[in-house]
């Protein structure tokens, strides 16, 4: 069964640009984790209240993935969902589906992990409160595509 935006409890329109079509008519790859970070990221903005020019701890990425189903071309509009299915001490396991507003069918599947870290020292530190209770709120339990991710890499 296709994901769809059912399965996001945290989605956020994205406007394609005229420079994110590669030469072969379609959003290139590497647009994708653009349009991934901007979701995640506007998310621990709006709700969690990070402010990514002076918060104490900041979310790094020493993971992400990007799984291309169909093809997106400018002038599309994009959807990203957003769902958190794992939760630690000082990291977070996004999962993120890239969907065209046209159609209901998921379009990109991604995951995205962030470790929060001291600011100055760049060690990981708890994940603030703030932040944690954004999270929490668009938790689902592990699906079977992260069940099946979980067996290729770390988790942290």
């Amino acid at each position: 069964m296709a994901e769809t935006r059912k399965h996001y409890p945290y989605v956020r329109s994205i406007q394609t640009r005229w420079n994110d079509n590669d030469q072969y008519g379609h959003v290139n790859n590497v647009i994708y984790y653009s349009y991934i970070d901007t979701a995640v990221n506007l998310y621990l903005i709006e709700e969690g209240g990070m402010n990514p020019q002076t918060s104490p701890v900041i979310g790094i990425c020493p993971e992400s993935h990007c799984t291309f189903i169909k093809a997106i071309a400018y002038p599309e509009s994009v959807e990203a969902g957003v769902r958190v299915v794992h939760l630690g001490r000082s990291s977070v396991r996004y999962e993120i589906g890239i969907f065209s507003k046209a159609e209901e069918d998921i379009s990109a599947s991604a995951y995205f992990v962030h470790v929060f870290v001291d600011r100055e020292k760049r060690r990981p530190t708890n994940i603030p409160a703030g932040i944690r209770k954004a999270l929490q709120k668009i938790y689902v339990e592990s699906t079977a595509h992260s069940k099946k991710l979980s067996e290729h890499g770390p988790r942290y």
